[in-house]
């Protein structure tokens, strides 16, 4: 679904193919989290493909130019399944069950297949006056304050009240839900992830219990049909395929999109002259969201991929059972690619910065990019046209990112 890479005219800079024994990032897990984009930078005009030791994964691949990145995602050597790496003992990798996500074909086809009728872009315009309603409604129980955490009281309910109405997750029940979520891609500590898995797949086993004690062949949430599929279409969804899809679906199908809609307002508040922009012609809007996407992507990197034998990537021979990171952010920031791509430019072409990686490419090409734009531009234009004052707090200039590859704010507090 990305574009093709654009002719500039000119020849590509040389990089070096060369590479050397890792390069120690360890001192830099703070940069990575804070400040990351001058790093990518730097490591990307050095070489597009980097051997580096890195805090939590150790020795590992970085790829990080736009090109190199973008074949990588298409490139059947590369795995998803932890099983080809060299390090692997057993399938603990696996916050609650078996999910696309983890998985290659075929396994990872009949997954898919089995939910992408549900995320068209047909079935996803049909939700846009429910998505409109719930966005209305969270402006308008804050907007007398006059202030607000964007963050806990409309980025995050927003996307997590859709997908939890789309699944068939209780109102009463999300709280709880979201907060497994979170400590599950930002953990506090080990610990508290493991807790957090565990609260979560005992939440879900009782969940899809309830399900199938109650069936409802009229029921329109995904999760029903998800249980008439598990127990029903011969064997084409396990008990743990199900938990591991319902897992899969709830979490990703919020927390990037939470992330996303934070920061596009964050990065708007920030730029004094898009924001003017944008509110003179909100034909911008649709660029707004995919340059967001592209300077700030709601995930660093794509799921960690698995040498399944020695890959050679820009001239670099990676072995086999290595880990392969592929970063999203630094390709989305790649100058061969992206014009002055430290620039927030929502007057880009937005046919030409859709060629951004953010939604991953190829066959693992987010499911759920359809519903996250849909979600992102709604957001941008309630608040816009409800909260015109719209500003930065005063103590809110500092961002304070959350750990870990995907990438969100804790919070961001506005006054209006």
């Amino acid at each position: 679904m990305s574009a093709e890479p654009a002719d500039t005219g000119h020849p590509d800079p040389p990089r070096s193919a060369s590479a050397p024994l890792p390069v120690d990032l360890t001192d830099e897990a703070r940069t990575l989290l804070t400040a990351p984009y001058p790093l990518y930078a730097r490591l990307l005009a050095d070489r597009p493909v980097q051997h580096v030791r890195l805090t939590d994964v150790g020795p590992c691949w970085m790829v990080l130019g736009h090109r190199e990145v973008r074949a990588a995602l298409t490139d059947d050597r590369l795995r998803n399944d932890i099983r080809h790496s060299a390090n692997w003992d057993d399938d603990g990798t696996y916050a609650v069950g078996p999910n696309m996500l983890q998985a290659d074909p075929p396994a990872h086809t009949r997954l898919r297949r089995l939910v992408a009728r549900e995320f068209t872009a047909h079935r996803v315009q049909a939700l846009r006056p429910r998505v409109e309603r719930i966005a209305g409604e969270l402006v308008g129980s804050v907007a007398r304050k006059g202030h607000a955490d964007l963050v806990e009281e409309f980025a995050f309910p927003l996307p997590i009240t859709v997908i939890c109405e789309l699944l068939g997750v209780p109102a009463e029940e999300r709280t709880s839900f979201g907060a497994w979520s979170t400590e599950i891609v930002a953990p506090s500590s080990p610990e508290a992830a493991t807790a957090a898995s565990q609260s979560m797949g005992a939440y879900l086993l009782d969940l899809v219990g309830r399900k199938r004690r109650t069936p409802r062949p009229d029921a329109g949430d995904l999760l029903h049909a998800l249980v008439r599929t598990a127990d029903e279409d011969g064997g084409a969804l396990t008990s743990d395929e199900l938990l591991g899809m319902a897992f899969l679906l709830l979490v990703a199908g919020y927390e990037t999109t939470a992330n996303l809609i934070s920061s596009a307002v964050r990065l708007l508040l920030t730029h004094p002259g898009q924001l003017a922009a944008l509110r003179a012609d909100r034909s911008l809007l649709e660029g707004a969201v995919e340059e967001a996407l592209r300077y700030e992507p709601p995930a660093q990197a794509a799921t960690f991929r698995y040498t399944a034998e020695p890959v050679t990537l820009a001239g670099v021979r990676i072995p086999q059972g290595e880990t392969v990171l592929l970063y999203l952010a630094a390709a989305n920031r790649d100058p061969i690619r992206f014009p002055h791509p430290e620039r927030f430019d929502i007057t880009r072409d937005p046919a030409a910065t859709r060629a951004h990686l953010s939604f991953g490419h190829g066959i693992h090409h987010c499911l759920g990019a359809p519903l996250a734009r849909l979600e992102a531009s709604i957001a941008l234009r309630t608040l816009l046209e409800r909260l015109p004052g719209l500003a930065l707090a005063e103590d809110a200039e500092r961002p304070d990112w959350r750990p870990g590859l995907l990438r969100g704010l804790r919070s961001l507090q506005v006054r209006w």
